[in-house]
């Protein structure tokens, strides 16, 4: 399954429902203002994060927000191109609002 999530933690609490709900072996891809997430300072947020949740952020949403290539180590960068394949790779998708 792969989790979206669009929203900052400080902002809403779709990211914590979402890793209430992810398990391993799922995907969770940062956009929009989640990005801040994937960076260093905003990763602890990831701290409920079960083991084995594949963590990545979309690049251009970064680079949008003055935070390109500044993705925390074990978060892998996706352009538009890497979200449709995250998308086809995955049985499931859940957008967390």
């Amino acid at each position: 399954m792969l989790h979206i999530v669009n929203k900052s933690p400080t902002e809403r609490n779709a990211l914590a429902s979402c890793l209430a709900h992810a398990k391993a072996g799922h995907a969770l891809l940062l956009i929009e203002d989640a990005v801040y997430v994937a960076t260093a300072g905003g990763k602890a947020a990831l701290a409920a994060a079960p083991a084995g949740l594949a963590v990545y952020v979309l690049s251009p949403d970064l680079q949008a927000r003055g935070l390109g290539g500044k993705a925390a180590e074990g978060i892998k960068e996706v352009d538009y191109k890497g979200f449709v394949e995250l998308v086809a790779a995955q049985p499931r998708v859940q957008s967390w609002l």
